[in-house]
């Protein structure tokens, strides 16, 4: 009998995943609110049901597992609906990440407060309830600051507090973004910000998953955060290295986590790593299904598939067997009604452009960059070396020919 596996989400970022778990004789079926998502075409079966919504996607996976397939395990990819996952599985009877743990990192605050108690680098935050109190917040610090919602993604509705921003604005811009509206103000520590992956097997953290993040635009984009891709491997020393790994296992251990994927965002400040927050799924930006395995040679959404169903998963196979430069870019476009585009022949055809996806077409209306989902295109490069990929990626982008009305 072949096994099932669900996916939680439908959206461009699950595909690969859905294509591999197929590749490895399993059928797959989605889940999504969007009933023309892109990954329904790619899955035997769909089940239509918002990811956020635990208790309409725990209903009808039961009916699916009871009338339709049995379902051998659950997941997610790109999707950061982990008490979701965590609850359909424990339902099913299947593997599945602790609840507890699941609740932590779908509420930052909680998240926060947990790394606070257990001695985990995390940069100062505190909720704030109020415009007035966020107003005196700002008025006494001495670090720059940051506002963000406490259960969105894909930065929405995070915000820089820039000199001379209107910060009744910014409380309010944040707090629309919050299901639940609550908002956390923290610090915005300097330095290089370092995105990892990890997966834990039997509480013991491995993490083939390290890349630069590339703030290049934040200016431009500011007082938005917004991140134009990055490169692997990063510009870390062995030392950096081995530090990293610790605090990622301190997390774990903190959030309780014994078997899973984890996602860790990272800031490098006066050389000592901090956790800004992780996130208990494989990434999205095609970091997990495209960068990891093109720049160590590591099959981690593979290795996620099998824990979750249950199989044993051999630490060996998550260690890099190469050290390959990869970079990545997006494609950004200035706000307007797309009238044509130019997508040179080469780009298709240069083999070390292992990756390229346009997300884009006539007639579409471009809005203004304020978040990630916003970005237009993506594009994955390698090349001898970490500046010819980081040169071929942005050639990419540039010979792009977007005509905006």
């Amino acid at each position: 009998m072949n096994r099932t596996l669900l996916i939680v989400g439908a959206g461009l970022e699950s595909i690969p995943g859905i294509i591999l778990a197929k590749k490895l004789g399993l059928e797959v079926v989605v889940s999504d609110s969007d009933t023309n998502a892109p990954g329904i075409d790619k899955a035997d079966y769909f089940i239509k049901a918002s990811t956020y919504d635990v208790q309409k996607t725990l209903k009808e996976a039961n009916k699916f597992n009871k009338y339709i397939k049995k379902i051998h395990g659950v997941m997610c990819i790109a999707s950061d609906v982990p008490l979701t996952v965590s609850k359909t599985a424990k339902s099913l009877n299947l593997p599945y990440i602790n609840i507890g743990s699941a609740k932590l990192a779908s509420d930052k605050l909680a998240m926060k407060e947990c790394f606070k108690k257990n001695g985990i680098n995390t940069p100062w935050f505190s909720e704030v309830n109020s415009f007035d109190e966020l107003n005196k917040i700002a008025a006494s610090s001495e670090q720059p600051l940051i506002i963000k919602p406490n259960d969105s993604r894909g930065s929405r509705g995070v915000i820089r507090l820039i000199e001379g921003i209107d910060l009744n604005w910014a409380y309010n811009y944040a707090k629309n973004y919050s299901p639940t509206n609550r908002i956390i103000v923290e610090s915005f520590l300097d330095g290089p910000q370092i995105s990892t992956e990890s997966m834990i097997i039997n509480g013991i953290a491995y993490t083939p998953g390290f890349s630069d993040r590339n703030y290049e635009f934040i200016e431009k984009y500011s007082p938005h955060i917004i991140e134009n891709g990055g490169q692997l491997p990063p510009k870390i020393d062995i030392d950096q290295k081995n530090e990293i790994e610790n605090l990622i296992q301190k997390t774990a251990d903190s959030l309780s986590i014994k078997n899973g994927v984890l996602k860790g965002d990272i800031v490098i400040h006066k050389n000592e790593p901090y956790i800004i927050e992780v996130a208990l799924r494989l990434s999205g930006g095609y970091f997990c299904s495209h960068e990891i395995p093109l720049n160590t040679g590591v099959d981690l959404v593979g290795a996620a598939i099998l824990q979750c169903l249950g199989e044993k998963i051999n630490p060996d196979d998550l260690k890099p067997k190469f050290n390959k430069p990869v970079a990545q870019r997006y494609l950004f476009l200035k706000p307007g009604k797309v009238k044509c585009i130019s997508i040179p022949q080469w780009i298709k055809d240069d083999p070390e452009v292992c990756f390229f996806e346009n997300r884009i077409q006539v007639g579409d209306i471009i809005e203004p960059i304020e978040n990630h989902p916003k970005r237009s295109g993506v594009v994955i490069t390698t090349g001898k070396n970490l500046d010819t990929a980081v040169a071929k990626a942005k050639n990419v982008i540039s010979s792009i020919e977007v005509s905006i009305i």
